[in-house]
């Protein structure tokens, strides 16, 4: 076997694949900066609360309309945006911390998604909900991903500046205008955006993997918020070219072999990395010690 037949052919030759690529990249280049800054904004594990919020949402849809991309994408919004503003009323409310509320907001989440996930539907369909199937992904889903992706990037584009400055010091905003309440919201919507755009190519259980660990990667390549984006949405793009390699030639399922090449690479990036790694702190212990 040739290094075309691995690397090349399988693009060239079925279109299942070129999609499944072009659905990946798409949400690469949106969920990196997105990735980006939940990592700086400590809001990495919250991520993975809004991806199971968005899971009863979707399973509505599924059971009012069947796999119907319209209802469950417009459920999964709705379920997302309504879990992100309950728990932080309930936290500014109460004296139940945020995370402690998006916790009992995720755990019930999950439950209900997959209780009306098996009222109707099969145990394939469950695994389809929660674990995605990118390979069969049709030109509808690609529309509303790369639409999500370019909302997401113009947006961004607009509030860059804000949310920089919101996620160094939160309190600035709130003394020069009191934007940062309305660029929060903004934020989370875009997430909330990313993961059901995610969610129909790898699952709820999956998508948030493609933003997270690109984006805590990036971290060890870059200093600068601008250097973390272009080397989360560059991982994200080659994770996802590796795990559909390995997916095609081992016949192993497709969504938890691109989150495991991300995992890969990001324990490369935690040994070999530009700036914090194991590799560069045994280089500077021993540069100090000369």
């Amino acid at each position: 076997m040739t290094a075309y037949d691995l690397l090349v052919g399988p693009f060239v030759e079925f279109g299942f694949m070129r999609r499944a690529l072009i659905g990946c990249v798409a949400l690469s280049l949106s969920g990196g900066p997105i990735g980006v800054f939940l990592v700086l904004r400590r809001m990495s594990l919250m991520g993975d609360v809004m991806a199971h919020a968005i899971l009863p949402g979707a399973a509505i849809g599924f059971l009012l309309s069947g796999f119907s991309l319209f209802a469950m994408t417009l459920g999964g919004v709705v379920a997302g945006l309504a879990v992100a503003l309950g728990a932080g009323a309930i936290a500014r409310s109460t004296p139940l911390r945020e995370d402690a509320s998006f916790a009992a907001f995720y755990l019930v989440s999950l439950g209900l998604g997959v209780l009306i996930v098996s009222l109707k539907g099969s145990n394939i369909d469950l695994l389809h909900v929660l674990f995605g199937n990118v390979l069969a992904l049709d030109d509808p889903a690609l529309y509303l991903i790369a639409g999500i992706a370019t909302v997401t990037l113009l947006t961004l584009a607009l509030i860059y500046r804000l949310l920089v400055a919101e996620c160094f010091d939160p309190g600035f905003l709130q003394s020069v205008g009191g934007a940062g309440g309305l660029v929060h919201f903004l934020f989370l919507a875009l997430v909330v955006l990313n993961l059901v755009g995610g969610f129909n190519a790898l699952g709820t259980l999956m998508v948030v993997g493609l933003i997270i660990l690109p984006a805590a990667s990036a971290q060890f390549w870059s200093e600068t918020v601008a250097g973390r984006i272009m080397a989360a949405v560059a991982i994200g793009m080659v994770s996802s070219l590796i795990g559909l390699l390995v997916s095609f030639h081992t016949q192993v399922p497709t969504s938890p072999a691109i989150i495991l090449a991300a995992g890969v690479i990001h324990a490369g990036s935690i040994l070999v990395g530009r700036h914090g790694s194991f590799l560069r702190q045994m280089l500077r212990t021993r540069h100090l010690r000369g």
